[in-house]
């Protein structure tokens, strides 16, 4: 009697325990992993793929297989404890056995198999996928109904989808634990935000443009020596005019100057700009760069005047999230550089108003 006892609580309690771990290994899987595994061509990566994609089943599976074991396992360790205590203190099979059985589940088939799969899960996940593929395929008709029964109240699920704050959260989960320094959290943030951005957010205003006049020679353009620091300069209609109509490479009038005698206006080099609103989005115009093999572009406001010039280097910076500066740059940001000059010209006026 004594063995059966025994051997009617470790049963209970062993299923018990296994059924605790497979549900904890099973909702511990991350999505990455089951990818990763599924790139691998590996059996069980397909069977967490279709677990997931349908978690009643599985789940189903391990609440039957419980429920069984905690049912057959009460009524033979109750029918044994009578047999063997019968004859004993009624609190022995009435409160001591239950307090003892009840406290044994918890403790042995609950909280240590639980924390073993939440904790243990990746090394435990291929094991987890076979042996519940298994006991699914043994309970199929149990299987079957209660998933009937709660198809009832998942009719509206939808399936898991990850938005740009999952991912982001992601990032710097992997920077607290040690997998991403500081430089990679800022791209991957930068990338993950790339399409928020737009081009006003990134150009270089109108009023800290180094532009030419389309009528300056090459001569005069070579003399004046800020708008060799530039590889790509506007062209503005007129030397008083803001209109711009087109763009030069510095290369093409340096190569004119040293190959050829005669002097020639810059608007003999000129190169067609793209033009793009405001309000455009980065990645648009990273896309169009790509497409049309450009560098650079002119932003229009909304009345189609010019509010700035936006570079395939401004884009990146915007990607990287970092800004780009070689020896000759003598301004690291225009935008600050525009607003410190917006200031000046408001403290100007206050100064002659008053």
């Amino acid at each position: 009697m004594i063995s059966l006892f025994i051997a009617f609580l470790s049963l209970s309690i062993a299923v018990s325990f296994f059924c605790s771990l497979w549900e904890a290994v099973l909702l511990s899987i991350s999505p990455s992993y089951m990818q990763i595994e599924l790139n691998k061509g590996s059996r069980s990566g397909q069977i967490l793929k279709d677990f997931k994609n349908n978690i009643d089943r599985p789940l189903a599976g391990i609440l039957t297989l419980n429920t069984i074991a905690h049912t057959v396992g009460a009524i033979g360790v109750g029918a044994q404890a009578t047999q063997i205590w019968a004859d004993s203190n009624p609190l022995i099979t009435g409160l001591i056995v239950p307090v003892a059985m009840t406290a044994a589940i918890l403790i042995l088939s609950e909280i240590i198999p639980k924390t073993i799969g939440a904790t243990n899960w990746r090394m435990l996940a291929p094991f987890t996928a076979r042996s519940l593929d298994l006991i699914v395929k043994v309970l199929a008709p149990f299987v079957w109904i209660c998933q009937l029964v709660t198809g009832v109240f998942n009719a509206d699920k939808e399936k898991q989808i990850f938005s740009r704050t999952d991912f982001l959260a992601m990032a710097q989960i992997g920077s607290e634990e040690g997998h991403l320094d500081q430089s990679e959290i800022q791209v991957i943030e930068s990338i993950l935000q790339f399409k928020a951005h737009k081009i006003r957010d990134i150009m270089t205003p109108r009023t800290v443009l180094v532009t030419a006049p389309q009528t300056m020679t090459a001569r005069e353009f070579y003399d004046y020596q800020d708008e060799l620091t530039y590889s790509r300069i506007p062209l503005r209609e007129e030397a008083t005019s803001e209109t711009i109509v087109g763009y030069i490479l510095k290369d093409d009038v340096l190569e004119h100057l040293i190959d050829e005698s005669d002097d020639k206006p810059l608007s003999s080099f000129i190169r067609d700009i793209l033009v793009v609103p405001e309000d455009y989005n980065v990645f648009q115009l990273f896309n169009d760069f790509i497409k049309r093999r450009e560098h650079v572009a002119l932003v229009v406001d909304s009345y189609g005047g010019t509010a700035g010039i936006a570079t395939i280097e401004d884009v990146i910076e915007t990607l990287l999230g970092a800004e780009i500066v070689d020896e000759t740059d003598r301004t690291v940001d225009m935008q600050d550089k525009a607003r410190e000059l917006r200031k000046k010209r408001l403290a100007r006026k206050k100064g002659q108003g008053a």
